[in-house]
C-alpha cells in the first residue's frame, strides 16, 4: 500500500489516535521506529477525516436585526464586512446591509481564512467579491468590489504580497 507524507502535527495526532484506541502505552524505551508501522497504514477514509480536522469550516450564518425582525444572514451571501461609526456591518451580495454585534476583529476570527480576507482597518472581503484589483498610488492595490462601496478599498504595500498569495491560492 502507498503511503502519503504527513506533516509532523498531522502524523502526531494520527500517531496518538491510533494508541488510543489501541490502549497501546508506549514504554520509555521504544523509539520512532517502534512506532512507524502504525503509520504506514493508511484507511481510505484517514484523508478525509484530517481535512476535517484542519479545516474549519467558519460561521455559517449571522444573526441580525432588521426593524423588529431577526434575520439570519447566510456568510456565503456575505460580500463583505465593515466599520461604520465603530459599528461592524455586513453587505450582501444583493446590496442589503446589516448591522452585527461583533467587532471585526471577531468577526475575522470567525470565519474561515480561505474565504474572507482582511484588506485594511475597516474592510474584510470575501473571496467572491472580488472583481478584480488593480495598482494603486505608493505599490498598493484598489481592489474593485462586485457590490458598490462608498470607501475606495485599498490593501497596504506591505500587505501586497499577501493579499495576492491569497487570491492566487484558493
Amino acid at each position: 500500500m502507498e503511503t502519503q507524507p504527513l506533516d509532523n502535527l498531522s502524523s502526531t495526532k494520527m500517531a496518538l489516535s491510533l494508541l488510543r484506541t489501541d490502549e497501546t502505552i508506549p514504554s520509555p524505551g521504544k523509539t520512532p521506529e517502534d512506532f512507524r508501522s502504525l503509520l504506514q497504514f493508511r484507511p481510505p477514509w484517514l484523508d478525509d477525516l484530517l481535512t476535517k480536522l484542519t479545516y474549519t469550516t467558519g460561521k455559517e450564518s449571522f444573526l441580525v436585526s432588521k426593524g423588529s425582525k431577526y434575520i439570519n444572514v447566510l456568510t456565503e451571501n456575505i460580500a463583505l464586512f465593515y466599520v461604520r461609526y465603530e459599528s461592524t456591518m455586513i453587505m450582501c451580495f444583493d446590496k442589503q446591509g446589516y448591522q452585527v454585534n461583533y467587532t471585526l476583529e471577531q468577526v475575522q476570527s470567525l470565519l474561515p481564512a480561505k474565504q474572507f480576507y482582511r484588506l485594511n482597518r475597516q474592510y474584510l472581503i470575501n473571496f467572491a467579491a472580488v472583481k478584480e484589483v488593480e495598482h494603486y498610488f505608493s505599490r498598493k492595490l484598489l481592489v474593485n468590489s462586485v457590490v458598490p462601496t462608498n470607501d475606495k478599498l485599498i490593501v497596504s504595500k506591505g500587505k501586497v504580497s499577501e493579499f495576492l498569495h491569497w487570491l492566487d491560492n484558493r
